[in-house]
């Protein structure tokens, strides 16, 4: 086995950024069929809780951990987004430009990407995608201020909750990331067709049909 070594020349790791944001809205078979652009992402915030130990005792010892199912949240914050995100942030519309808060919220997909660098080939080495499904946005706060001598865009944000999906011989989950300097470019060109409209309407594929397409 070679002797470990540390902070070798294009091993200096990092991530940054996010854009190429896509909201997909589900069908009535909960398929992700329709993409669209979100522009103005400033952050994700990925925010998995649960998981937590519950410790036995037994025989006067402690016996064995048992963990707790664990879930995944997140937090999106943008300057805009899509006119369809509007029903799944609890908004009709029951004429152009009229807007009516309060009504029943549907569920969403979201993909977007993250950039990976190192000390190389700094922010051009590589990206991820994030791809979550089952998403509900929650209520949030929106606080509109005066314009004065420093002036600031609002920004929106959301608390995201998730509801997992089936992957074949894994439970089942609400987020797939994908390491583009670690796929074929083959198999990853595939599935940003898919992502981005390149083979079609842009759709969200399941994570199945994600592992299916990475690798071809």
């Amino acid at each position: 086995m070679a002797l470990l070594t540390w902070d070798n020349t294009g091993e200096r790791l990092y991530e940054t950024g996010v854009d190429h944001g896509v909201l997909y809205i589900p069908d009535q078979t909960g398929a992700y069929e329709t993409g669209f652009a979100w522009n103005g992402l400033v952050t994700v915030t990925e925010s998995p809780t649960g998981a937590d130990t519950s410790p036995q005792y037994a025989d006067n010892i402690k016996y064995l951990n048992l963990i707790a199912a664990e879930e995944f949240g997140c937090t999106i914050e943008a300057f805009t987004y899509p006119p369809e995100f509007g029903e799944c942030d609890g908004t009709a519309m029951p004429d152009a430009g009229v807007a009516i808060g309060q009504q029943p919220r549907k569920s969403f997909g979201l993909s977007y990407r993250t950039i990976v660098g190192n000390d190389v080939e700094s922010n051009e080495y590589g990206y991820k995608l994030h791809l979550v499904y089952g998403c509900l946005a929650a209520p949030s706060e929106r606080a509109y201020s005066t314009v004065n001598d420093s002036p600031e865009a609002i920004t929106f944000s959301w608390e995201v909750t998730t509801t997992p999906v089936q992957v074949t011989g894994y439970k089942p989950t609400a987020l797939v990331t994908v390491d583009a300097t670690l796929v074929s470019s083959t198999g990853l060109k595939a599935l940003e067709d898919e992502l981005y409209g390149a083979a079609g309407a842009p759709r969200l594929p399941l994570p199945d049909e994600v592992i299916s397409l990475l690798g071809t």
